[in-house]
């Protein structure tokens, strides 16, 4: 799972083009969005489509868990670990 948390901080770094910023500088159970990280709808998503493309799982904007999902790295290792289960 640790390995799985590392990948997920590595895509957010890289595709929102977070400068100055390291895996090792994210919480596990930081919020991602408002506090915490500090990210917004926007990069909501250009993550989510990051995430399909790195971990082949998808996100619906009807889905009402999105916003659970997407609340913090442990979250979405839970998610995709989930997902992954399922497939």
């Amino acid at each position: 799972m640790d390995e799985l948390k590392k990948e997920i901080k590595e895509v957010i770094i890289s595709s929102l083009e977070l400068e100055d910023i390291t895996p090792e500088d994210i919480d596990d159970s930081a919020p991602l969005f408002g506090e915490g990280l500090g990210l917004d709808s926007i990069d909501a998503l250009e993550l989510g489509v990051a995430l399909k493309k790195n971990f082949g799982i998808k996100f619906s904007s009807e889905n009402s868990d999105n916003k659970q999902h997407f609340a913090s790295v442990n979250a979405l290792a839970d998610y995709i670990t989930a997902e992954r289960a399922k497939a």
